[in-house]
């Protein structure tokens, strides 16, 4: 307990295991909705089948991200006029945990719509997630805590994992189940973390003046050193790693050839190796620095992949051998982009600007998503009567391209910057007064 109390200014251990309970939370509808249940409930032959519920899927993505996108950066601002963000964390939950535990009762239809609205919630309740970390961890100790909340964040995953195993949970009430989990493990963070207000209220000003808040926003971005190379390296190595989330399941189950019972337990197998990669990947952020660890991190997903996507077109035993070896390498990876690109995000953000910066990372992140969803989409949609299991083959190894093009451009940008939220507020000049683009960049 005292180590733990060490990671966090408060000096108080149960404000960064409250602050970590919410990544088991979110983690459990991750897993359970959008990487397992809603995949295998489309494309059931009662829904949409296989080829439509596939694409339906993709276009239910493309919808609820592509909205988030579009609001993110002005959601993340207007967190920042008050200094506060656990509000506006706890808003979007609820309406996640809302929309989660009545999808499948609202029919094929109606149950994609929850999804989406479901969806959205979740995507936006990141931005303020993510951004409090500064407020529950210091400065060295942020790719530890970072770690942490990412590998409890799997625990969650198997938690839910193995009660719907023990319990045989049928897919379509895996919603329900979900959604009185996330409820239950989100409520510390919003008991025992605490947040100081800056006592600037939000005025109608600050939501008629949003509008444009994208716009300001990536003004303002130019003005930090790397930012923007980094970003646009984010939206093409995103565009893998959220894909392969939401797909999992039903690669597993259709194209593989699983049963849900056996995918689960597999799925659940790779989780494992993930929360032990998380604690690995953290403690290589604070040694190493979160550049130097994203770049390892991406280098050994473009391996996965090409494992991954072989092992689609091998029948038998070696098919499956090989595909539990890409997952296990996926899952290690999928660990170690989420310890360390929000570390690097961090930064390269001033902390005047945390949450409008963080605005502007989700929707990077949601930008691909939306672009690589679709693209998933539309390849097994063309070619599924033509190619069989093969579309999905083809399909996988896509990402790989987008992978390796965001590694190449984040390679470059140095994660040390004199102006970065690692400094201590209290000499970071206020948001008029940010570093011009000249500013220098420090050598590690």
């Amino acid at each position: 307990m005292q180590a733990l109390a060490a990671l966090t200014p408060s000096g108080r251990a149960r404000v960064p295991a409250a602050w970590a309970l919410y990544d088991f939370a979110n983690t459990i509808f991750s897993f359970a909705v959008v990487s397992g249940a809603i995949g295998l409930w489309l494309t059931e032959e009662a829904q949409f089948g296989e080829r439509d519920g596939n694409f339906l899927l993709s276009l239910g993505i493309v919808v609820s991200v592509g909205l988030n996108a579009v609001v993110s950066p002005i959601l993340g601002a207007l967190s920042d006029r008050g200094g506060r963000r656990l509000p506006f964390l706890l808003v979007f939950t609820s309406l996640c945990v809302a929309a989660t535990a009545f999808t499948a009762d609202a029919g094929p239809t109606g149950g994609l719509i929850l999804f989406i609205v479901a969806n959205f919630a979740y995507q936006a309740a990141l931005i303020y997630y993510d951004a409090t970390l500064k407020t529950v961890s210091k400065p060295n100790t942020r790719g530890t805590l970072s770690g942490i909340g990412v590998a409890v964040g799997y625990m969650g995953t198997i938690a839910v994992g193995l009660a719907i195993f023990l319990l045989d949970v049928p897919v379509e009430d895996r919603f329900r189940l979900t959604a009185i989990l996330f409820a239950l493990f989100a409520v510390p963070i919003f008991l025992i973390v605490k947040e100081t207000s800056s006592g600037e209220s939000i005025s109608r000003a600050d939501l008629t003046g949003s509008f444009d808040q994208v716009f300001r926003t990536v003004e303002h971005a130019r003005g930090v050193p790397g930012l923007g190379r980094f970003l646009l390296g984010r939206f093409f190595y995103s565009d893998a790693v959220n894909t392969v989330i939401v797909v999992m399941s039903v690669v597993t189950v259709r194209a593989m050839g699983m049963t849900t019972t056996v995918a689960n337990l597999v799925l659940l197998g790779l989780t494992v190796v993930a929360v032990v990669a998380s604690f690995g990947w953290g403690r290589l952020v604070d040694s190493w620095g979160p550049k130097r660890t994203l770049m390892a991190v991406l280098w050994s997903w473009a391996i996965g992949l090409v494992i991954g996507g072989v092992s689609i077109g091998i029948a038998g035993p070696i098919g499956i051998g090989l595909f539990l070896v890409a997952g296990a390498i996926l899952g290690s990876g999928l660990g170690g982009v989420q310890v360390a690109d929000r570390v690097f995000m961090l930064r390269l953000s001033p902390p005047a600007r945390l949450g409008e910066f963080f605005g502007l990372y989700g929707l990077v992140g949601k930008g691909s998503q939306v672009i690589g969803q679709l693209l998933y989409g539309l390849i097994l949609l063309l070619t599924f009567d033509t190619l069989g299991n093969a579309a999905y083959q083809v399909a996988v190894l896509s990402l790989l391209v987008t992978m390796l093009i965001g590694a190449w451009l984040i390679r470059p940008v140095s994660d040390s910057w004199t102006g970065s939220g690692e400094v201590d507020d209290r000499a970071t000049p206020p948001p008029d007064r940010l570093a011009p683009a000249t500013a220098p960049l420090e050598p590690r």
